[in-house]
């Protein structure tokens, strides 16, 4: 299953031991979804990794947390961004959520920010779920 995954999403794994965010991402790396990935969703993960204040909020050393990063980027699928479907969004810099969900053909946007996906004018068949609900949507 094609699923993009939104960075406020990746952060949560990051920052917290458990949870449905961290289970996201195991089930990314045991092959049971495929995340999606662009260069703008790439460098806005690697951006706010560095932040200062989530690095004092994440228990994993630097080397941890690059280590983890470079085992769930190898279970993403790079999509290249063709058609812009903007302005769409309230909030434009999440744009690119839904660009890279059409064009990779993703069934499933996970995030935390389900209102500011889900008030686009434009409408898409797509799923706008939160970690939680996608966990036990999917659960097998």
């Amino acid at each position: 299953m094609n699923v993009v995954i939104d960075t406020n999403v990746w952060i949560s794994a990051l920052i917290s031991k458990d949870g449905a965010s961290r289970e996201l991402i195991r089930w990314a790396l045991l092959d049971k979804i495929t995340p999606q990935i662009s260069t703008t969703l790439f460098l806005e993960y690697e951006d706010v990794m560095k932040r200062e204040k989530i690095q004092t909020l994440c228990s994993l050393s630097v080397q941890e947390q690059e280590e983890l990063f470079q085992a769930f980027l190898s279970t993403c699928k790079w999509n290249e961004i063709f058609y812009l479907w903007r302005p769409n969004l309230d909030d434009e810099g999440d744009d690119f959520l839904i660009e890279l969900a059409v064009a990779s053909n993703s069934s499933v946007i996970v995030t935390d920010n389900i209102k500011d996906i889900e008030c686009g004018e434009l409408k898409f068949d797509i799923e706008v779920l939160t970690p939680k609900q996608f966990i036990e949507r999917y659960r097998k």
